[in-house]
């Protein structure tokens, strides 16, 4: 029986032993699970997911053609870029910000990728 299914001496035991970044990778995977959302580490190739998560960083990157605004979202288990193409800002899109997001799942250069998601801010609690 691992800490995780164990009692309230093993959850604390592992509260006390795990470093931070573990425990909130944790905590921000059982409020995606549920917020009726899939796992990213899940999700696969063309399939049409929801995905809620906590985004790590956003960043505008320009081009010649047209601006494309990039952030990387993390919901406990994996990473997930989203790309919205021809925005240079979106209103709340921020790092540390906790959005659910919905989309048909692509892969580039390895890394799971949401182009144009539709996205719902959540609110912090």
């Amino acid at each position: 029986m691992s800490a995780k299914d164990g009692g309230y001496f093993s959850r604390l035991v592992r509260k006390l032993t795990s470093d931070v970044e573990e425990l909130d990778a944790d905590d921000l995977s059982e409020k995606s699970e549920a917020g009726g959302a899939r796992r990213a580490c899940d999700c696969r190739s063309g399939e049409e997911v929801t995905v809620l998560g906590r985004l790590r960083s956003v960043e505008l990157c320009p081009t010649k053609e047209a601006a494309t605004l990039r952030a990387e979202l993390f919901d406990g288990t994996e990473g997930v870029t989203l790309v919205w193409l021809g925005r240079r800002r979106i209103p709340g899109i921020e790092p540390g910000r906790t959005i659910k997001v919905r989309g048909r799942m692509a892969e580039r250069d390895g890394q799971k990728v949401l182009y144009n998601p539709f996205y719902e801010l959540q609110t912090t609690s």
